[in-house]
């Protein structure tokens, strides 16, 4: 079992940067792919970003292409997602959440993610 916790969110003005950090603990981390995921109009949790096992493969929303970076730290058992030239359309919660599932046909599956953090809010003003 893996307990995630989320980290960095906060208010920015449009066009600045934030760092969200995922900090996972109670199992081997780099055995798990891992996610990012926020609400969007009619989904609960909407693809945002996701990597491989050992940070080899990664995956972005059309939405987030070229602004986002997801990274992850396997010694430090820390998941990371830089986001630049943020924009009031990013405001949300953004979760991250662990699979061990390895297929990338569903990296961007909600349900393919059997753990998840509780979180943290990212507000971006225009």
């Amino acid at each position: 079992q893996v307990q995630l916790v989320e980290s960095g969110g906060g208010l920015v003005q449009s066009g600045g940067s934030l760092r969200l950090s995922c900090a996972a603990s109670g199992s081997t981390f780099d055995s798990y792919s891992m996610g990012w995921f926020r609400p969007s109009p009619g989904k609960e949790r909407d693809f945002v970003s996701a990597i491989n096992w050992i940070g080899s493969r990664t995956w972005y929303a059309n939405s987030v292409k070229g602004r986002f970076t997801i990274s992850r730290d396997n010694a430090k058992n820390t998941l990371y997602l830089q986001m630049n030239s943020l924009k009031p359309e990013d405001t949300a919660v953004y979760y991250c959440a662990a699979s061990k599932d390895p297929r990338p046909i569903v990296v961007a599956v909600k349900v393919a993610y059997e753990y998840w953090g509780q979180g943290t809010q990212v507000t971006v003003s225009s």
